[in-house]
C-alpha cells in the first residue's frame, strides 16, 4: 500500500485534538487505499491504541523526536527505510531540522510540516534577516507545504519569510462532530464524580497546568466573581508542572471550596466535561495559535470567555460566540463570567452561535479532507 507516515513529536496519553485528528486522517486514508503510519515520542496507552487502530494503522515510536539529536535521526531512517512512505508529515518536530532533508534521501516524494507553536505573550512577527532566510531556505527547501492552523499561525510564518509564500497553506484544526453526544446522565455523573454541588452553576478550562495557559488569571477571576456570586464553581482540567502550586494558589485566595482541578481526563468527550460546563474560559497569557479546547467547547454549543490573544478571535466572536477579554484582565472576565452565570438565555445565545461556527469552520472530517487533496493521494 501507499503510505503517509506522520510524526507528531508528542506523547498520546489522551484521546484529544491531535489523536482524533490522526484517527480521522487514518480513515479518510484508507478510504484512498493508503497506509497511515502514526508515530509518537512513546507507546499509547491501551483506551487510546484502541481508538488509533485500524487495518491500514501502523503506530512507531519514535523517541526524542522533537530534538534535534543523531538517536533520533537515525530512527526516523530506519523507519523510512522499513515503511517507505511517499508523504512524510511532521508535527511538533521544530521548523528547522534535518527531518526534510533526510526524508529526500530516503525517497520520500512530499514533505509537509505543520505548526503548531503558540507564540510568546505579546509577540509580533517581523521579516527575518536576510542571513536567517537564507538559512531557513536551505535547510528547509525540500518541504513541500508549510500547514498553518490558523489565519494567526498563516501571518506569522509569511511575515518572517523563511519560505517562499506560496509554500504555506491554510488549513484549521477541527474537531470530530460525531464524537459530540449529549449523555442523558453525562453532566450529572461528572459532577457527583468530583464532588460538585449539583446547584452550581460550572466554568470549565481544558488546558496544561501552566502559566502561559493563564491559571493564575483564572484563580484571581474566580476570587473576584465569587466574592458576588458563590453558585460559580470552577473546574480545571489538565495536568502539568505546576497544577501543585495552582492548587495551593486557590487555596491561599480563599477559593479553595469553589475550585476543582481533576488532573488529566484521558477522553473529556466520553467522560462529560463539556457536558457538565455552563461556561468555558480559555485566559491564555501566551498568543494561543488555535485553541482546541474552545472549538470543542464550541462543537458542545457552550459560551466562551477566552483572552483576546493569538488566534483565539479566530474562533471566538465578541458578543457572537462568546466574549474576548485583554490578557490579565481579571475584573473584565469575572464581569463577563457574572453576565452569562445570570442568563441561561445568553449563555444558549452565544452557545448556538459557536457551534454554527465549528460546523462551517472547523469541522475536521472537511478539514482533513482538505489536507489529503494537498497531499494529492
Amino acid at each position: 500500500m501507499r503510505t503517509v507516515m506522520s510524526v507528531f513529536g508528542v506523547k498520546p496519553s489522551r484521546i484529544g485534538g491531535t489523536e482524533t485528528f490522526a484517527r480521522e486522517l487514518s480513515a479518510q486514508l484508507n478510504e484512498r487505499g493508503w497506509q497511515s503510519v502514526l508515530c509518537f515520542l512513546q507507546e499509547p496507552p491501551d483506551e487510546v491504541r484502541q481508538f488509533l487502530e485500524s487495518s491500514n494503522v501502523k503506530i512507531e515510536v519514535l523517541e526524542d523526536s522533537t530534538d534535534l539529536n543523531w538517536s533520533a535521526t537515525r530512527s526516523l531512517a530506519a523507519l523510512l527505510s522499513r515503511h517507505k512512505p511517499e508523504i512524510l508529515h511532521l508535527h511538533f518536530t521544530g521548523f528547522l531540522g534535518i527531518y526534510p532533508w533526510l526524508a529526500k534521501l530516503k525517497s520520500v516524494r512530499k514533505i509537509f510540516f505543520t505548526d503548531h507553536s503558540s507564540r510568546p505573550a505579546r509577540y509580533r512577527p517581523t521579516r527575518a534577516s536576510f542571513l536567517k532566510r537564507r538559512a531557513a531556505r536551505a535547510i528547509n527547501w525540500p518541504i513541500t507545504k508549510v500547514v498553518c492552523v490558523s489565519q494567526y499561525g498563516h501571518e506569522c510564518l509569511t511575515t518572517l519569510d523563511l519560505l517562499p509564500r506560496s509554500r504555506h497553506q491554510l488549513i484549521y484544526n477541527a474537531v470530530d462532530l460525531t464524537r459530540v453526544t449529549q449523555s442523558p446522565n453525562g453532566a450529572s455523573d461528572f459532577r457527583k464524580r468530583y464532588g460538585i454541588p449539583e446547584d452550581r452553576i460550572v466554568v470549565v478550562q481544558v488546558s496544561w497546568m501552566i502559566r502561559e495557559k493563564g491559571i493564575p488569571e483564572l484563580l484571581q477571576t474566580a476570587k473576584v466573581l465569587l466574592a458576588t456570586n458563590p453558585k460559580v464553581h470552577f473546574v480545571l482540567v489538565g495536568e502539568g508542572a505546576e497544577r501543585e502550586q495552582f492548587t495551593k494558589e486557590a487555596e491561599a485566595l480563599g477559593i479553595a471550596n469553589h475550585v476543582t482541578f481533576t488532573g488529566l481526563i484521558q477522553d473529556p468527550f466520553g467522560d462529560g466535561v463539556f457536558e457538565s460546563a455552563d461556561i468555558v474560559c480559555q485566559l491564555s497569557e501566551w498568543e494561543e495559535l488555535f485553541g482546541w479546547m474552545i472549538a470543542e467547547a464550541m462543537a458542545y454549543g457552550k459560551p466562551i470567555v477566552a483572552t483576546d490573544v493569538g488566534g483565539i478571535p479566530e474562533l471566538v466572536h465578541d458578543g457572537v460566540s462568546g466574549f474576548l477579554v485583554p490578557r490579565g484582565d481579571a475584573a473584565t472576565a469575572a464581569a463577563k463570567l457574572a453576565a452569562l452565570a445570570a442568563d441561561p438565555q445568553l449563555r444558549n445565545k452565544l452557545g448556538d452561535a459557536g457551534r454554527t461556527l465549528v460546523e462551517e469552520k472547523f469541522n475536521l472530517r472537511r478539514n482533513v479532507s482538505q489536507l489529503v487533496e494537498l497531499y494529492g493521494a
